[in-house]
Parts: C-alpha cells; sequence; structure tokens
C-alpha cells in the first residue's frame, strides 16, 4: 500500500464521509452534509474550522476571498458537494483552494446518488 502525505488523517475523514453519508443518505444541501461532518470529525477528536477563509493575491494585492467548507488539523481542506456527479470544475476550485494555501492536501467529498471522493494534492514547492 502507498502512503501519501497525511494519509492516516484523509482515511479518518473518508471514513467520517462514509458514516454520514451511510446515516443521512443523499439529497440534503451541503450545509447539511458541513454540519453533519463537523459532528463526525469531533467525534474523532479532530480539529476543524467551518467556511475557512482563503484570500487570492495577485501582484501582491488581495483579489479576492473563498471559503473552504472544512479545514482539518490545518492539514487538510475538505470540500463538500451534493451533485449528481463530481466535475472537473469541482476539481479545480479544490486546487485553487490548496493553491492559494500553505495546505497541501484536499478531499473532495460528494454527498450524490452515489457517494463519490477524490484526493488532491498541490505541493507547497510548487506554490
Amino acid at each position: 500500500m502507498t502512503e501519501y502525505l497525511h494519509s492516516e488523517l484523509t482515511g479518518k475523514i473518508i471514513k467520517a464521509f462514509y458514516n454520514v453519508y451511510n446515516e443521512l443518505g443523499y439529497g440534503f444541501l451541503e450545509k447539511v452534509y458541513e454540519k453533519a461532518m463537523l459532528i463526525e470529525l469531533d467525534g474523532l477528536g479532530l480539529e476543524c474550522s467551518a467556511q475557512h477563509s482563503i484570500k487570492v493575491y495577485y501582484d501582491g494585492h488581495e483579489v479576492g476571498e473563498y471559503y473552504a467548507d472544512i479545514l482539518v488539523e490545518n492539514k487538510v481542506i475538505i470540500e463538500l458537494k451534493s451533485a449528481d456527479g463530481l466535475r472537473e470544475e469541482h476539481e479545480a476550485q479544490l486546487l485553487n483552494y490548496l493553491r492559494a494555501t500553505n495546505v497541501e492536501v484536499g478531499l473532495l467529498l460528494n454527498f450524490g446518488k452515489k457517494p463519490e471522493h477524490k484526493r488532491k494534492l498541490f505541493e507547497n514547492r510548487l506554490k
């Protein structure tokens, strides 16, 4: 088995995702899943912050502000979706969050008809 950056932590998060999905199923708004994920992750003793502010800079000027759904242990950004399926733009959104922060690992979690997750990495040395 290959060991990835923060793999133990992402493994716990993915397990929490499936626990929430198995309990709630699909069809709720993302905010419902966000609150449920926070409860589940807190139960695992993980430090989390919801709607974590991410500032975007261009040429030294702040040009935007986004909010990551959940930041876990200051190591993993979670982007939640409640869509028919994960799309390329969802992945691009998460990669942009990683690019704009010092966080290198992101998880895209979709509470759709079929649960889906993708792990993304954007190394700080490339920023």
